[in-house]
């Protein structure tokens, strides 16, 4: 593996073998429903508890993206995987169940291109011929955590996103058709100065900026060189800010191909409720691992770079009055190698 700057580049092109992405009610009533694998109908998950139902989401895709990669779990080597709730319980619980070796990361809602990058990396460097990568979130845990309890029925701010309900895996190897993980752009955290929690897209706006330029710093790249450049979930807010803030560094984003996971995934016209969009960890990785690669298997895509991005902030030190810091992670999709 080659590194330059901030970014890998993967010599052997490790392949996503199989993907899945299941996702809650109300992800099934957007736009993108026909992509996902399976749709709860209910927000409990089949669960006595929202948690619960959150480890239920990663088991399934786990299972899933087993299926789709055409392993048996004895098979796989590496589970990379990681999520919002406290100690990440729900990737630590649902890789008590699957058995393998696991390596836990967290990178908040950057956490879907964190864990496919270091399962790329060992795929790679020749440590595991399969390796998964795995996250999810629940709009009912994060609430609760990060905010209040959906039963206390706050009003939010017309900027505030919505957290999704949904779980997406891969499985990468060393062989396949594709689509091949070519490099990955590993981000610096950045701080804004940002210290309201419903401000998620403005504090993680100039951290995919960050990144972005870095990856094509270090690639020698352009935008035009990619079919689509999708953020993770800065939605409406924080994606003008990330293209303005590309702009005043030379790098200009082109409407057809910048665009955005948390905006993606709802009809925020009709599902009014997820005010300027989705987020979570689920947020990128449902709409990557669902969405975005049967476009690349159909052959409408190409070329995808997925920024992920991330708010690393905790209910402690938000309530001690402390800024967000936010990071974001690339990682460059390609068809044919």
């Amino acid at each position: 593996m080659q590194v330059k700057g901030q970014t890998w580049t993967y010599e052997k092109k490790p392949v996503i073998l199989g993907a899945s992405s299941i996702v809650g009610p109300e992800e099934g009533e957007g736009p993108l429903a026909e992509d996902f694998d399976f749709i709860y109908d209910n927000i409990e998950i089949n669960e006595k508890t929202w948690e619960k139902g959150e480890r239920r989401l990663l088991e399934d895709a786990a299972r899933k993206a087993l299926e789709h990669a055409s392993i048996k779990e004895e098979d796989l080597q590496f589970y990379v995987g990681g999520d919002l709730m406290n100690q990440i319980i729900s990737s630590s619980f649902a890789a008590r169940k699957m058995g393998v070796p696991y390596i836990g990361v967290f990178g908040a809602c950057s956490t879907s291109m964190e864990s496919l990058a270091v399962a790329s990396m060992m795929i790679d460097s020749g440590a595991a011929q399969y390796a998964m990568a795995g996250t999810a979130s629940h709009n009912c845990t994060v609430e609760k955590q990060f905010r209040y309890p959906t039963e206390y029925g706050s009003q939010k701010p017309p900027y505030a996103q919505y957290t999704i309900t949904g779980a997406g895996c891969s499985v990468v190897s060393a062989q396949g058709d594709g689509p091949h993980v070519t490099h990955a752009t590993i981000g610096k955290v950045i701080d804004l100065g940002v210290k309201d929690p419903f401000n998620m897209g403005t504090a993680m706006a100039p951290a995919a900026a960050d990144t972005i330029t870095a990856h094509m710093r270090d690639t020698g790249r352009s935008p035009g060189y990619y079919d689509l450049i999708v953020t993770g979930d800065l939605a409406a807010v924080g994606l003008p800010i990330a293209k303005e803030l590309l702009k005043k560094e030379g790098i200009a984003m082109e409407e057809t191909n910048f665009m955005d996971c948390g905006l993606m995934i709802y009809d925020r016209d009709r599902q009014k409720y997820v005010l300027s969009g989705g987020s979570g960890c689920g947020c990128s990785a449902v709409v990557t691992y669902g969405h975005i690669l049967k476009r690349m298997k159909r052959g409408e895509l190409h070329k995808v770079l997925v920024v992920a991005t991330g708010a690393l902030l905790s209910p402690l030190s938000y309530q001690q009055g402390e800024s967000i810091p936010c990071i974001a992670h690339a990682v460059s999709l390609e068809m044919g190698g």
